[in-house]
């Protein structure tokens, strides 16, 4: 009785029965968000083959999700101050699991298109709303451990959809892949609705238009946010460009292989989820603004490696990329939570609005690259990203 008054009424701390409760159940949460938002991406070829297409309209059914997700976010926010945190996740978990289920069903790219394009918006409850949370119940001091466990989540949901479509594909099809996506995501959904301790900081705002405006203009007037809502767009922009397009390099000649052993290059998001989780950690020894500008360092370096032609070094250059990123994403996005004083879901949903919006234009305008220069087009064009990045750091303001 006196622990749950504790709970009650104090943040959770690291360490804690209930702090690994809530890890847990948003770790479930993080994995189903992105292996239903990213199980399509392994399959970019697979759909230009079937349904004749070229490279940047395959890109379609992932763009319009992220694109739709991006928009979205920014009333689910508002909306979460009003119905509360844990109601919106739920209905968007469910209801996006059922949408997957649903995916199996198209059997045109229309269809398919149209499909995600509403499971975007209905995933817009879950990652604002997790942020929000999360920035609102746990510790000042635990927040940046929680948020890259949490988005270790992310990466491991991302990887195993991307591996696990791509391996069903090659045995069956890419159908049978997210109908059995879509049930193993409605048994997470349980997990999380059942384990997610409810929210004691949260304080309800009557829903008004005018607010969900005044709060959002309130967010772009601040010079900081600005700087990281910039650095939103130009990593996400970068990393979904080079994983939605080294398929099609590594499907072709000279590799020639197959979906399932193209898409084991996704288990070094392994080592993103450790690198989210590291850099975390190292925030308050080292500061926010140095593992940004070393997380993005990574990125390019990683990029960088990828022009070369022999394979192992193709993997390597990948896996320094997506360690930078994860890395660079998990500080910034704790770092929103952390520098907006009020609207706490509203900033956390313009940054996810940016970053979600860099997927989308540079995820399908690589595929105009790819289709007139090949790889060295897709590699400028994320080197032009990450170097806009690097520049926002030198700008930014000391008061992020």
């Amino acid at each position: 009785m006196n622990e749950l008054t504790v709970q009650e009424a104090d943040f959770i701390e690291s360490g804690s029965r209930t702090f690994r409760q809530t890890n847990l159940a948003f770790f479930a949460a993080g994995f189903v968000t992105f292996i239903t938002l990213y199980d399509v991406q392994p399959l970019l070829p697979e759909f230009a083959r079937e349904f004749g297409v070229p490279a940047a309209m395959a890109s379609l059914p992932l763009s319009v999700t992220t694109c739709t997700l991006a928009v979205a976010m920014l009333l689910a926010g508002t909306i979460s101050e009003t119905l509360g945190r844990k109601p919106v996740m739920v209905f968007s978990l469910v209801l996006t699991s059922l949408l997957a289920l649903l995916t199996a069903c198209s059997h045109s790219l229309a269809s398919l298109i149209a499909i995600r394009f509403v499971q975007g918006i209905v995933l817009a409850g879950l990652p604002s709303v997790a942020m929000a949370y999360l920035s609102e119940e746990i510790a000042p001091s635990s927040i940046g451990a929680a948020m890259g466990l949490y988005i270790s989540g992310n990466a491991i949901g991302g990887m195993t959809g991307r591996i696990f479509t791509a391996t069903v594909t090659d045995l069956a099809s890419w159908r049978l892949a997210m109908a059995l996506i879509g049930v193993a995501c409605l048994a997470l959904s349980g997990y999380f609705i059942r384990h997610l301790p409810p929210s004691n900081h949260f304080r309800r705002h009557p829903f008004a238009v005018r607010y969900l405006f005044t709060s959002l203009a309130g967010q772009l007037r601040d010079p900081a946010l600005l700087a990281l809502y910039g650095l939103a767009f130009m990593v996400m922009g970068s990393f979904v460009t080079l994983y939605n397009y080294i398929t099609f390099r590594l499907l072709g000649h000279p590799y020639n292989l197959s979906q399932t052993l193209v898409s084991l290059i996704f288990l070094v998001y392994f080592l993103g989820s450790y690198s989210s989780s590291a850099m975390g950690a190292l925030v308050n020894r080292f500061g926010r603004r140095p593992l940004i500008r070393a997380g993005l360092t990574a990125m390019a370096l990683g990029t960088a490696i990828t022009l070369a032609a022999p394979l192992p070094l193709i993997i390597v250059g990948i896996a320094i990329f997506t360690c930078g990123f994860f890395g660079t994403h998990s500080v910034a996005s704790s770092w929103v939570g952390r520098h907006a004083r009020t609207a706490k879901a509203q900033a956390s949903s313009l940054y996810l609005f940016f970053y979600y919006l860099g997927s989308s234009i540079s995820g399908t305008a690589g595929g105009f690259c790819w289709t007139h220069a090949g790889w060295g087009g897709v590699a400028g064009l994320i080197g032009l990203l990450l170097a806009s990045a690097l520049l926002i750091t030198t700008r930014q303001a000391d008061t992020a």
